[in-house]
């Protein structure tokens, strides 16, 4: 019933900044929280960023100060503004929403970061 799809991946140089969009479409009252998690060549999935339906939000160690997490309600989207990238953030970036009632996971198709000069 909920969708999500992500865009804005791309090729970046070392120090740029980009920004990721995620639109959520459906029961999209179902949404409790919304995140971010990112998948490197080799690496294990790990949670880069989460907001709730109350708009907290936290964030990975390695990207605090550097990503910021945020949502526009009446486009039902989320976006990731990334500044200060270095190649370790090169990674596919999923998109994730948790449902209630009854409790479901989903997960974007993944966009592709690059950070590379």
């Amino acid at each position: 019933q909920v969708q999500l799809v992500e865009s804005g991946g791309g090729l970046v140089q070392p120090g740029g900044s980009l920004r990721l969009s995620c639109a959520a479409s459906g029961s999209v009252f179902r949404i409790n929280a919304m995140g971010w998690y990112r998948q490197a060549p080799g690496k294990q999935r790990e949670l880069v960023a989460i907001i709730n339906s109350g708009g907290s939000t936290n964030s990975a160690d390695s990207v605090k100060g550097r990503f910021t997490i945020s949502r526009d309600n009446a486009k039902n989207t989320v976006y990731l503004q990334m500044n200060s990238l270095s190649p370790e953030d090169t990674a596919v970036y999923y998109c994730n929403a948790i449902l209630g009632w009854p409790y479901v996971e989903v997960w974007g198709q993944g966009t592709l970061v690059t950070v590379s000069s």
